[in-house]
């Protein structure tokens, strides 16, 4: 039988991956993977909380605040089919939440980030699908980095910060730093829909796609990521630059690079947008040399 993980083990283990309270970290988790936890994800979140000086986590509504596009609104490469009807597209608005800094987070993110947002003083955004929720020095600095309009902004907050990529117990599927270096390049901007008041939606530009080829980068970052076992958990530590210049050289070199070739997959078109971004010589050459290019005009 597995011993169960106390919190003072998860403590000793961040600390062995060198993290301490200068460290600013986005923490993606997964708390069955350390096996059984004596306080469970509360322990986890005060483990983090105690040794890191700043922890960011996804703190995500899609599932109460999303709505389909309404009929008839098509975007280019955007892999997605809206409402057939104003009947569906009514009732679906009906049936959803607008954002509100007290939504639960949604359950495909984990218990370790709901219990952070029930348990602890945070600052969270207020973007209506794809929120974030900061704990501790810098929270509010990475939190005021997300626009409606760039969601992934905390990210390059956090890059400015010299931070890490925590990885709990999950792999690069996860790691949605991934998502913002695509970004930067023209790749993987879709556009989604949500509820904003009552009878009103919106829609968003920037929301990420698919994650599922995001382990072909993990022999690129071998060197410069560390790692321990906490419990059963596989506990990863990588400097969020590193990831954004690997994801960077693997895009540039291959425009198809970390995308699948499905072709009823949501990679296709985002293999379109890149290409569409090379065909305009003014952007290609700012997304191969600008370390941070902002929103897409």
């Amino acid at each position: 039988m597995v011993a169960s993980v106390t919190e003072r083990a998860v403590v000793d283990g961040l600390r062995e991956l060198g993290l301490s309270s200068s460290s600013s970290v986005v923490v993606h988790a997964s708390l069955r993977s350390f096996g059984r936890v004596e306080g469970g994800a509360e322990a986890v979140c005060r483990a983090l909380v105690e040794v890191c000086g700043t922890v960011l986590v996804p703190a995500g509504t899609w599932d109460a605040t999303r709505v389909p596009g309404p009929p008839g609104l098509t975007r280019p490469h955007n892999a997605y089919v809206g409402a057939t009807t104003w009947a569906e597209f009514d009732d679906a608005l009906a049936h959803a939440t607008p954002f509100a800094p007290d939504l639960p987070v949604d359950r495909g993110l984990g218990q370790i980030a709901e219990t952070m947002r029930q348990r602890f003083p945070h600052e969270r955004g207020a973007h209506p699908l794809l929120s974030y929720l900061a704990v501790g020095t810098h929270a509010r600095h990475l939190v005021e980095a997300q626009r409606p309009d760039w969601p992934l902004g905390p990210f390059e907050a956090l890059a400015d910060l010299d931070g890490d990529v925590l990885l709990l117990g999950v792999t690069h599927t996860s790691d949605t730093a991934i998502h913002l270096a695509e970004q930067q390049l023209g790749r993987s901007r879709f556009h989604r829909y949500a509820k904003a008041a009552p009878g009103v939606w919106m829609e968003l530009p920037n929301i990420p796609g698919e994650s599922h080829r995001f382990d072909d980068i993990a022999p690129d970052l071998a060197a410069a990521t560390r790692s321990v076992l906490i419990g059963e958990c596989r506990a990863l530590r990588v400097a969020i630059r590193t990831v954004l210049a690997a994801a960077r050289r693997r895009i540039l070199a291959d425009p198809a690079a970390l995308l699948c070739g499905d072709p009823a997959c949501r990679c296709g078109a985002a293999l379109q947008q890149r290409l569409g971004h090379l065909a305009d010589p003014a952007r290609a050459r700012e997304g191969a040399t600008a370390s941070r290019p902002g929103p897409a005009r």
